[in-house]
């Protein structure tokens, strides 16, 4: 019998992981690096070894290292989770020889299907060896790993070699192995796999499908279970054909096989040999607990001949920190809240006050929702979603509630383009034309109080906030009664809760405030200060930091005075394992480079300048306004963006 666990990871699979073996009466062993040493998951485990360092390739890419750390915590097993070392067969070889359970597949399964190009050989599947016009588009891929790390897609013959550059630089950071391939890339296809549950008694289980076509940078984002619409022709065929590669490999544990549906044919992707991501979809469907399913497995029971009936639909969104309104830029910086309300799963790696780190993946957390039937899934959780409080870096949120509310998925009609198609509807700023004037109303309560002998209100007073990369600015009155604004009644207001009567329509308001940060319901106001700093400004065509990084490459031939176009990669940033290019913002000169390879840069940090050709407005006019007073009209105005 198992009866302690090292979690050979990090965030949310480790808590997950850990909180099954907390059912099963099993000890944890956590790992973390120096950047994670107050991290969830290192906190709440019965032991936590360090691993010296910070980036991957130091921390959790060290098998020797965990594998030294769970000997010496007195561990009996080891769960990789997945990503970092879940699909190394030499790892699980070193678990296995050091003595300790391996809660994962033979590391023959894992070296036959690690490797994308082998697995589709055993399939008889051919990758391309050569790619010519007549094949494009095409996708480059890692061959080990997964999260659409080392992906890129190709449609121009003559961006092949950068891509591939691009890939195997990426695919060796994230995942130590820097193989890549090419395979044709089938447009318009939904994205969908079959979970599978083996046993080393020659069981093998298909638990149904899911599906995971909207994706951003081949990196899922809303995951359900079972696919919706598949003909039941086509489940079957995709049931047998990953009942086939988990046999054909001699499969035991938790795995998932899969494919690109198009034209009502399936076409095998890979296996992975982990637990996926998003799992959760299949428990909450099936009814089981796959990692304790995967404990037992590694024990050495028996699955029951036929995996348990299927009952209701699970949709899966999983919560980034990161802006999909900008090239879905990572984003690090002090998590305050984060609270989902009840019915659903919340499967995380954070809680209210955690810091998010550059190092990892910006994942904070899954949302899970179970219902009867998939419209009722998908309204449960895009209401929950719609009213969690999720106070810090930018997320990823309203994208996932509009893309959940969207008629194409409401209708399950959505593919793998979903959002090259819908992006710049998605990310919309719809700000709630009340929550600048309620973040005023609480932050001014108990400011100001009059003595009896007063019999005249305040003067109007003003306030500004910045909210998606607008300004605006509210007005508001103390009088005899308490606070007042145009146009509305207010019925209640405090630091925390601010109640408006609109035209009749009471609304609640509830502000939370750190520092100039306010939140007012979904909606993020940045406090700015009554007259701006001169020292903030920066020359037009300058480019900033949309994150922090590492400058791991510059255009070649990139100094000062080098021409540009509009759109033309200038330089690289490496952040969360991800490389982000960093464009000319228009046609003209660089007139400035502050960054060098290896360089590491905070949000905000000046990189180049690129002097337009046709410089627009530089003598323009400064803001004349009017001084304060109740006659000024509420202002609204776009702030530039970074």
């Amino acid at each position: 019998m198992i009866t302690s666990v090292l979690v050979a990871n990090r965030g949310e699979i480790a808590c997950r992981i850990a909180r099954t073996c907390r059912e099963l009466g099993i000890r944890t062993v956590a790992v973390h690096s120096d950047a994670d040493a107050n991290a969830l998951h290192a906190r709440t485990a019965d032991t936590a070894v360090r691993l010296p360092g910070a980036a991957p390739a130091d921390t959790y890419l060290r098998g020797d290292l965990i594998v030294k750390a769970a000997l010496a915590a007195g561990a009996d097993a080891v769960h990789p989770g997945y990503g970092f070392l879940s699909e190394n067969a030499g790892f699980a070889r070193a678990v296995r020889d050091a003595g300790l359970v391996w809660i994962g597949p033979p590391p023959e399964a894992i070296e036959a299907m690690a490797s994308k190009t082998r697995a589709k050989e055993l399939m008889g599947i051919e990758p391309l060896r050569e790619v010519t016009e007549a094949d494009l588009p095409v996708l480059v891929k890692a061959a080990a790993g997964g999260g659409g790390r080392g992906m890129r897609v190709v449609r121009r013959l003559a961006d092949l070699d950068g891509e591939l550059a691009a890939a195997r630089a990426e695919a060796a950071s994230a995942f130590g192995d820097g193989e890549v391939f090419t395979e044709p890339y089938v447009e318009g296809g939904r994205h969908v796999e079959v979970q599978v549950l083996a046993d080393t008694h020659g069981t093998v289980w298909a638990l149904g499908t899911r599906d995971c076509s909207l994706q951003r940078r081949h990196q899922k984002v809303i995951e359900e279970a079972p696919a919706p619409g598949l003909p039941a022709r086509l489940t079957e065929e995709l049931h047998a054909l990953a009942v086939r590669a988990a046999r054909a490999v001699s499969y035991v544990g938790a795995g998932t096989v899969e494919f690109l549906v198009a034209g009502g044919r399936a076409h095998f992707l890979e296996m992975n040999t982990r637990l996926q991501v998003e799992h959760p979809v299949t428990e909450a469907v099936f009814g089981v607990d796959l990692v304790a399913e995967q404990i037992r497995v590694a024990e050495g029971h028996a699955l029951d001949p036929g995996p348990p009936a299927a009952r209701g639909h699970a949709v899966e969104a999983r919560l980034y920190a990161e802006d999909p309104a900008r090239q879905w830029a990572p984003q690090t910086g002090r998590l305050h809240r984060l609270a989902v309300p009840d019915g659903v799963r919340l499967d995380t790696g954070y809680t209210g006050g955690d810091d998010i780190g550059v190092h990892y993946d910006p994942l904070l957390a899954k949302v899970v929702a179970h219902a009867p039937t998939r419209a009722e899934a998908v309204r449960k959780l895009a209401s929950a979603l719609d009213r969690a409080q999720i106070h810090g870096p930018v997320t990823n949120r309203d994208l996932l509630v509009r893309s959940l509310r969207h008629e194409e998925f409401a209708a399950a009609r959505m593919d793998t383009g979903f959002y090259d198609r819908h992006l710049p509807g998605l990310t919309t700023p719809a700000t709630d034309p009340h929550a600048p004037l309620a973040a005023a109303l609480a932050d001014a309560h108990g400011r100001s109080r009059f003595g009896g002998w007063r019999n005249l209100a305040s003067q109007p007073q003003t306030k500004r906030y910045a909210v998606a990369g607008e300004e605006h600015e509210v007005r508001y009155r103390h009088t005899r009664e308490g606070l007042a604004a145009d146009g509305v009644r207010v019925v209640h207001a405090d630091a925390g809760l601010v109640i408006l009567d609109v035209d009749g329509v009471r609304r609640r308001f509830e502000v939370s405030r750190y520092g100039d940060r306010v939140y007012v319901g979904a909606t993020a106001l940045t406090a700015l200060p009554r007259f701006p700093d001169p020292a903030t400004e920066h020359a037009p065509g300058s480019l900033l930091a949309p994150m922090p990084g590492t400058v791991v490459r510059i255009a070649e031939g990139l100094t000062e005075g080098t021409p540009v176009e509009a759109g033309q990669p200038l330089l690289w940033l490496e952040a969360m394992k991800m490389q982000h290019r960093i464009t000319a913002p228009a046609t003209g000169t660089v007139s400035a480079l502050h960054v060098v390879p290896g360089q590491q840069v905070e949000p905000g940090a000046l990189l180049a300048v690129v002097e337009e050709d046709t410089p627009r407005g530089r003598g323009a006019v400064p803001d004349a306004r009017p001084p304060h007073g109740h006659d000024r009209p509420p202002t609204t105005r776009t702030l530039p963006t970074t």
